[in-house]
């Protein structure tokens, strides 16, 4: 029966595990709905002659169970969810009519007045699952939705946990530097952290949307005494979880590429404390395609590789077999390597590397700062000087840097 405008819908939240739910129709709407239902436990059964690739493979690898013919009378009997959703008004109205008279709850796609339960715009933060209903609007439902899920991930909205929680380090990676580019996973444990340890190349304006009761703590400048400066992290990490506090260590790019991840994560482990990863996207990527360059490209470049240019090609701590990457017909990709580009441009060209191979150099990528200068192998050491290039710089060798070339940066 339809129902009376002035009567709004009776939120509820439906346990579904183990319980039969019959889904009417393999198209848009179904692979859309699908993965919800099954992610919360429900027995699916799927009728409908055909079905999108993505619905195929969800049957295929028995996450539902697919029965291949059109609709017929009893297909929902003993259902508790119905969800009507073919292309067919009269089969539609059928089901709906036997959802009815079965007194199961009926979500119909072509008509919700003749529907008798709607699917709400859903989302998911950190356990709490967001509903939202807006009558006969799903545009502003999922608008609202939105912008709750967001405050909800980032801490706009205000929701701290009222029971005890378990005092926890995370490793996260910001990114780039754009604060946009952090995970959500990471902006939320951010959000929900009470100590956060940060690098001087995280995203630094990440910083400013934290709680005032956060104690935010500058890598650099912790005291490190007879600690060495890594040891000295670690140990603050270590003191801060012992004291009961959730810690967030935030780092630049990707905690494990040039970050040190492992290092702080063995020495929590070691110290009893267990802490969680959060990958984070690595200017190792992100900054050339800021830039407009590809690390790959069809018919260019097949692989890239990705090298520490912190210490020069001489330099007996070196871990690089330059002589190998140099006959690479790949991208090479250099990070941490700005001071030391003259010298590794000169190995590579010793070790057969041709000295028009083409070199960009993006500084400051993702950032408003952002700025890219472009060399071969046999100028770039000059190029740096004389434009006064400076860290943080991604450095990308190899014929992929021409392929962007009159293509605007990536915004």
């Amino acid at each position: 029966m339809p129902e009376p405008a002035e009567h709004p819908a009776y939120p509820v939240g439906l346990r579904l595990t183990g319980r039969r739910v019959v889904v009417i129709g393999g198209g848009q709407v179904a692979q859309r709905r699908l993965p919800a239902l099954v992610a919360a436990g429900a027995d699916v059964t799927l009728v409908s002659p055909s079905a999108t690739p993505s619905v195929e493979a969800m049957a295929e690898s028995g996450e539902i169970t697919w029965t291949r013919r059109r609709y017929e009378e009893g297909d929902i009997a003993d259902a508790w969810y119905a969800l009507v959703a073919t292309s067919d008004p009269e089969a539609n109205a059928r089901a709906s009519a036997e959802a009815e008279r079965t007194k199961t709850w009926c979500v119909r796609s072509d008509d919700a007045e003749a529907a008798t339960a709607w699917t709400p715009a859903t989302g998911r933060s950190e356990g709490v699952t967001v509903a939202v209903l807006t009558g006969r609007d799903p545009r502003r439902s999922a608008a609202v939705r939105d912008a709750i899920v967001e405050g909800l991930r980032d801490g706009s909205i205000a929701a701290p946990h009222r029971r005890t929680r378990a005092p926890f380090v995370a490793l996260v990676g910001g990114g780039p530097g754009d604060p946009d580019l952090i995970t959500v996973r990471g902006r939320r444990l951010l959000a929900d952290a009470d100590v956060v340890i940060a690098d001087r190349l995280g995203p630094r304006d990440l910083l400013d949307e934290l709680p005032p009761h956060v104690e935010v703590i500058d890598a650099a400048k912790i005291p490190y005494g007879r600690f060495m400066a890594q040891e000295a992290i670690n140990n603050a990490l270590i003191e801060h979880a012992k004291a009961g506090k959730s810690v967030v260590r935030l780092k630049g790019g990707d905690p494990f590429v040039f970050g040190r991840g492992m290092e702080e994560a063995q020495a929590l482990a070691e110290a009893g404390i267990p802490c969680t990863v959060v990958p984070g996207i690595s200017s190792s990527i992100s900054v050339p395609s800021a830039a407009g360059i590809p690390v790959t490209h069809r018919g260019v470049a097949h692989e890239f590789t990705v090298v520490s240019g912190h210490v020069a090609p001489d330099d007996p701590r070196s871990l690089v077999d330059w002589q190998s990457l140099a006959k690479l017909t790949g991208t090479l990709v250099i990070l941490m390597g700005v001071d030391k580009i003259g010298a590794i441009a000169q190995a590579l060209i010793a070790h057969g590397k041709a000295a028009e191979t083409p070199v960009a150099l993006v500084q400051e990528g993702t950032t408003a700062a952002q700025r890219r200068v472009d060399a071969t192998l046999a100028t770039v050491g000059e190029a740096v000087r004389a434009n006064e290039v400076r860290p943080p710089a991604v450095i990308v060798i190899g014929d992929v840097v021409g392929v962007g070339v009159g293509v605007p940066p990536i915004k």
